[in-house]
C-alpha cells in the first residue's frame, strides 16, 4: 500500500484490497473478518504482479478486465474508456423518459446502451461507434450479458435509416487539449485518447454531433465536462431544442445537458 501511495495512486488502500481479493479469490469482507488468514504463495505472486501494473498507473478496471456499471458488469480493456459513475445519469434519464427506441452515440464498451436495455426491457436500443475496436468490446459484452438480440451495434455515428427515435444519449469526447496535461496518468497513459480529446475547448465533437442528433430525435442527453454545461446548452438551443436543462452528478457538477423539443 505504501508503494501505491508513493506512486500517486488516489486510493491505495482500496486498490490494494481489490487486487488482493482478486488474486486470492476471496470477497473483500473476508479480509476484514479474517485479518490473520494466510495468503497462499501462488496468490501472493499474482497479487505482486497486479500491484506492479498498478504502480505503472494502469487502471484497476483494466487490470481486472472488468468494471461494474449500474446492475451489469462489463469487460473493459484499453480499447474503451473505463465506465464512470457519472455516466449512469444518462441511464437514469432514459428510465425517467421511458422511451420506446433509443440511440446511443459513441457507445464504447456498450455501458449505457446495455444498461438501458437491461433496465428497460420494452425499449429498442441502437448503439453506434466509429471505432471498430470499441465495437468488438461492446459486442462481446452484449453477448455475455444475453442482450445481443436487444441492442443493435453499428459502426457509424448514426444508424441506417429505419424506425423513429425517441431519445439520443451520448457520452462523447469533451476534454479540451489544454486540460490534457492535468489529467491523471490512468487517463492519459492508458485510456483511448480519441475517446477523450475534442479540440481546443473540448466541444468540437459535440458541435458536430448535436445538429445530427437533432435531426433524428425529439430529445437528446449529453454528458459534458466541468464548466461546459452553459456552452452546450446554447448549442442545443441553436439546434432547435426549445427546452434545455442540466442534471448534476453526485459532486454537484452539471454533468448532463438535456434538450427536448
Amino acid at each position: 500500500m505504501d508503494a501505491l501511495r508513493a506512486a500517486g495512486v488516489e486510493d491505495p488502500r482500496l486498490d490494494a484490497e481489490v487486487l488482493l481479493a482478486e488474486a486470492v479469490g476471496w470477497d473483500r469482507v473476508r479480509f476484514a473478518t479474517e485479518p490473520e488468514a494466510e495468503i497462499p504463495a501462488k496468490a501472493a505472486r499474482r497479487f505482486g504482479e497486479t500491484v506492479r501494473r498498478r504502480l505503472r498507473r494502469e487502471p484497476v478496471a483494466y487490470i481486472l478486465g472488468r468494471k461494474g456499471f449500474r446492475s451489469i458488469e462489463l469487460a473493459v480493456d484499453p480499447r474503451v474508456l473505463v465506465p464512470r459513475p457519472e455516466t449512469e445519469l444518462l441511464v437514469e434519464l432514459a428510465l425517467e423518459l421511458a422511451p420506446q427506441r433509443v440511440l446511443e452515440i459513441g457507445t464504447g464498451s456498450g455501458a449505457v446502451a446495455l444498461a438501458v436495455a437491461d433496465e428497460l426491457p420494452g425499449c429498442e436500443v441502437v448503439a453506434t461507434d466509429t471505432s471498430p475496436a470499441a465495437l468488438e468490446v461492446a459486442r462481446a459484452n452484449a453477448a455475455r450479458l444475453g442482450l445481443a438480440d436487444r441492442v443493435e451495434l453499428v459502426e457509424a455515428m448514426l444508424p441506417p435509416e429505419g424506425g423513429e427515435l425517441d431519445l439520443v444519449l451520448a457520452n462523447l469526447p469533451y476534454v479540451a487539449e489544454s486540460e490534457w496535461g492535468s489529467l491523471a496518468p490512468e487517463v492519459t497513459e492508458w485510456e483511448p485518447r480519441e475517446a477523450l480529446l475534442a479540440g481546443p475547448d473540448g466541444l468540437d465533437v459535440l458541435r458536430t454531433a448535436i445538429p445530427v442528433a437533432a435531426s433524428v430525435a425529439p430529445a437528446l442527453a449529453l454528458e459534458v465536462g466541468t464548466g461546459q454545461a452553459a456552452a452546450v446548452s446554447e448549442l442545443l438551443f441553436e439546434a432547435g431544442f426549445g427546452q434545455v436543462e442540466t442534471r448534476a452528478d453526485l459532486a454537484g457538477i452539471s454533468r448532463v445537458v438535456v434538450g427536448r423539443r
